[in-house]
């Protein structure tokens, strides 16, 4: 039995890719406070949208195989980076900081 391991295993994968989409998220409400005018301003939802799309990238700069998620993955990547950006935003809204 070999002690190399071919890529990441199951579990570093699995945390790899909750803390990217988490840390995405994080950054993509701390964006949608420093640009966006008010909570009604679509450049927000832009913000976290654009966020969705570059987390693939980055998820593929990191060694994960996205072409191997199904719907679930999506939709997993989709929520994390979505619930994160909602809270972090929704802070800083009612807070009243500014960037």
């Amino acid at each position: 039995m070999s002690t190399e391991n071919a890529g990441m295993t199951g579990h570093l994968r699995s945390v790899v890719i909750t803390t990217e989409t988490a840390l995405g998220g994080v950054l993509a409400g701390v964006a949608s406070a420093a640009l966006a005018t008010s909570a009604t301003d679509q450049l927000g939802l832009a913000i976290m949208v654009g966020a969705l799309i570059a987390n693939i990238g980055v998820l593929r700069l990191l060694g994960i195989d996205v072409s191997e998620f199904g719907a679930k993955d999506h939709l997993f990547n989709a929520f994390m980076t979505f619930s994160l950006w909602f809270v972090t935003w929704g802070v800083f809204l009612t807070t009243g900081v500014t960037l």
